[in-house]
């Protein structure tokens, strides 16, 4: 059997576990996502190690759905998350609903209950959490912990049969309330909710916790290592002591690795939610969130979410990853695979008076210079272009080398231009520019040598589009709150100026718009508005135009 090629601290697991034949050279895998919400790139991290794990040990990984919570879930979440494991290139090798174990769970509970190690709570959720005491003060007893057994089974059937209301009872596990582990202080197992589920409709009005479901699952499925983020870390007693006195035959193994921290944006699916909720973004999609489906619109490929993925790595450290990290994965990927095409976000016009009227040429132009095999394409050229407005300063600063009056520059692919004239509105707004080429600069050996180079696109000849400019989710490097929203993360160019040879029907082509950035057509737009949305810059200057 091939061992990875990128050893961790949990391959190093397996191996030892392989070597010592713990599983029987079993290596089995799961991804249990709750379906209250779409999936993020932190959760990207975790589908990547598992299933990744699974292949490379020739083993097996399952995708599970953690729906013990009907009041938060929806079908919508997991079709979301099935397209986004798909999309990410993994195959589960069978899905399952933690809804299909809920007889087994319950008559779990039952004999727990049968052997004194759970008692149903009448305690207030208030109270419960007063008597579980504090990191450094230990518990106390519930009122209720010496039930008999016999009570307790009669009232836990009732609490089936939806006898009570919801909070009126809970069943919690008997294991010790003086434990330094405040997880092993007697928690809660089963509540009552009278939500109908998505899968069992009104069957159960009793749904057992997390912590209790999980460790069941697993165990049903046959998994030997479940993998973790750190939080789970202090549940792994809890884990281990409910599979030991439920006395199942597979007894897997729970190991914890780093969550994803992401600079500028948050991991928490409450929080992200409350995004939607209030209107912050346009919805879990929104090319802004560090959902999966939001960077697959913002046109992030698989590739490069994986590729990132690796380069983070796994550890047993949390910590904050930068957003230049993740940008360079895209960014590094489209600089081979992008097709150059030129686009003006901010148009502003030039007359080239010395051109000759109602003529114009064709420019060859490499598709991508990177990529010998990608070929040329014909670039047109007439009396009108439009240039990006940055590239124009009236009165330049000192090393502005950019056009500006009097000024020699030379258009990309093209030829020199002067600026002649400064055209301008009643309000003082530039609206347009005059300006002299050289026809001799068409060789750039003959023309004058020049330090500027601008793009342009041919007014005669381009596409009208939409721009949509993307920046940090979050002011704040590590946000707490949605007062760090960044009301800059979206700028929209309305007038923008395309080149003719984009192809504006294909919606997963990704462009690189000379001198500008990467950016791929919105998959929700029509073919009456052409937006684009920018993937990312082309190089790292976030950093340094913050500071």
């Amino acid at each position: 059997m091939d061992k990875p090629t990128n050893k961790n601290f949990i391959t190093n697991i397996i191996d030892n576990d392989n070597n010592t034949n713990k599983f029987s050279g079993r290596v089995h895998t799961r991804f249990p996502p709750e379906p209250n919400g779409y999936l993020h790139i932190g959760h990207a991290k975790s589908i990547c190690l598992n299933f990744e794990i699974a292949n490379l040990y020739n083993g097996v990984c399952n995708l599970r759905f953690d729906d013990t919570n009907p009041e938060k879930e929806n079908i919508e979440y997991i079709e979301a998350i099935k397209k986004d494991i798909e999309w990410l290139g993994y195959e589960w090798n069978s899905m399952h609903y933690s809804s299909d174990y809920f007889e087994k769970i319950y008559k779990y509970a039952l004999s727990l209950i049968e052997n004194n190690f759970a008692y149903v709570d009448s305690s207030s959720p208030e109270v419960i959490k007063k008597e579980r005491g504090t990191l450094t003060e230990p518990g106390t007893n519930s009122k209720d912990r010496d039930r008999t057994i016999e009570e307790n089974i009669k009232l836990f059937n009732e609490m089936k049969e939806g006898n009570f209301s919801d909070g009126e009872y809970v069943l919690r596990l008997k294991i010790n309330m003086l434990s330094p582990n405040i997880n092993m202080r007697d928690p809660v197992i089963y509540r009552i909710k009278k939500f109908e589920h998505h899968r069992t409709g009104n069957d159960w009005c009793i749904y057992p916790m997390y912590d209790f479901t999980h460790c069941i699952s697993d165990a049903i499925e046959n998994i030997t290592h479940s993998l973790c983020t750190l939080e789970f870390e202090d549940h792994r007693d809890l884990y281990d002591w409910i599979i030991e006195k439920i006395n199942h035959e597979n007894k897997p193994q729970q190991i914890e690795f780093s969550r994803l921290a992401l600079e500028h944006n948050m991991m928490s699916k409450r929080k992200l939610s409350e995004l939607v909720e209030k209107k912050y973004v346009s919805g879990w999609d929104d090319p802004r969130m560090p959902t999966i489906s939001g960077m697959r619109r913002r046109g992030f490929t698989s590739s490069s979410i994986k590729d990132f993925c690796s380069r983070i790595g796994i550890t047993k450290k949390n910590s904050s990853i930068e957003m230049g990290v993740l940008e360079n994965t895209i960014r590094e990927e489209l600089n081979l695979s992008a097709k150059r095409v030129m686009g003006v976000l901010d148009p502003l016009k030039i007359i080239i008076t010395n051109y000759p009227d109602n003529e114009k040429e064709e420019i060859l132009a490499a598709n991508n210079p990177n990529d010998k095999d990608s070929g040329q394409r014909n670039i047109s050229i007439s009396k009108n272009i439009y240039i990006d407005r940055d590239d124009f300063m009236e009165f330049p600063e000192k090393k502005y080398f950019r056009l500006s009056p009097g000024k020699e520059v030379r258009l990309r692919h093209a030829f020199n231009i002067v600026c002649d004239k400064v055209i301008k509105d009643n309000d003082g707004k530039i609206i347009e520019l005059e300006c002299s080429f050289d026809p001799v600069s068409r060789d750039m050996k003959k023309g004058n040598k020049v330090k500027g180079m601008i793009h342009w696109v041919d007014a005669n000849n381009c596409t009208d589009a939409i721009i949509n400019i993307y920046d940090r989710l979050f002011k704040e490097p590590n946000p707490s709150d949605l007062e760090s929203f960044n009301e800059k993360s979206l700028v929209i160019k309305k007038d923008a100026k395309l080149e003719k040879n984009i192809a504006i029907n294909n919606y997963s082509a990704r462009y690189q718009f000379e001198r500008v950035g990467y950016f791929i057509r919105d998959n929700k737009t029509s073919n009456e508005t052409i937006i684009y949305n920018k993937i990312v810059s082309l190089k790292d200057s976030w950093k340094k135009i913050n500071k």
